[in-house]
């Protein structure tokens, strides 16, 4: 079951992989891996309001997709842990796509699926999962017993979330998450979604905390 709410600090392993804060995208386009996309006004607030919901926690590590919106959300996070410099991974970089520079309705009609029916040369769920679990892996085992911090995107967040609630990593459950209790919304802008391990074994699937701060946070 996943929980909401705070996060709690205990003995576990804790990777809490934050979703970058809101882009300017005056173009309305699927940006993907374009470089230059920054976070917008309104996604420096959201950042903040991460940071603030991180602030009290002892954090080992903070690592971010090398994008700049999530480079750029992570420095927010930062603020309140000048102990700590940012890594960089690209691990939990955006999904490779060939929609990338293409229409945001045109992913729109597609129900945000960017994998059915593209060439081979493009990234499946699959191969975003790999990547993910090889990062967590890593962390697990050079931080064992912390809690890591890292900004990533939205289906780096939602692949590892059906992977750990026991569900095939496939278009058709990214469409149907909500039916399959994943979680009721798409990881949001700025959302933090922990992933607590209790054991050394590689194959452990986590335990899952979700947190909108922008819901549970005053302004």
């Amino acid at each position: 079951m996943i929980q909401t709410g705070m996060i709690s600090q205990n003995a576990a392993t804790r990777i809490s992989l934050v979703r970058h804060a809101s882009v300017h995208n005056s173009s309305n386009i699927f940006y993907g891996r374009l470089p230059g996309f920054s976070i917008s006004k309104r996604g420096r607030l959201e950042a903040a309001r991460t940071a603030r919901a991180l602030k009290d926690l002892i954090i080992e590590e903070i690592y971010s997709s090398p994008l700049l919106r999530c480079r750029q959300t992570a420095i927010e996070i930062l603020n309140y842990h000048p102990y700590l410099k940012l890594r960089q991974s690209s691990l939990i970089t955006e999904v490779l796509t060939p929609f990338q520079g293409k229409s945001s309705e045109m992913v729109d009609l597609r129900a945000g699926d960017v994998y059915t029916g593209v060439d081979s040369k493009y990234e499946q769920p699959e191969d975003i999962l790999f990547r993910v679990q090889k990062f967590l892996s890593r962390t697990r085992r050079t931080c064992s017993g912390k809690h890591i911090v890292a900004v990533t995107h939205g289906d780096v967040i939602l692949f590892m979330m059906l992977w750990a609630s026991h569900f095939s990593t496939t278009p058709l459950n990214k469409k149907r998450f909500t039916t399959l209790g994943v979680l009721k919304e798409y990881p949001a802008v700025s959302s933090i979604t922990t992933f607590s391990y209790s054991t050394d074994r590689k194959d452990e699937r986590p335990s899952i905390a979700y947190f909108n701060p922008l819901i549970h946070l005053s302004e």
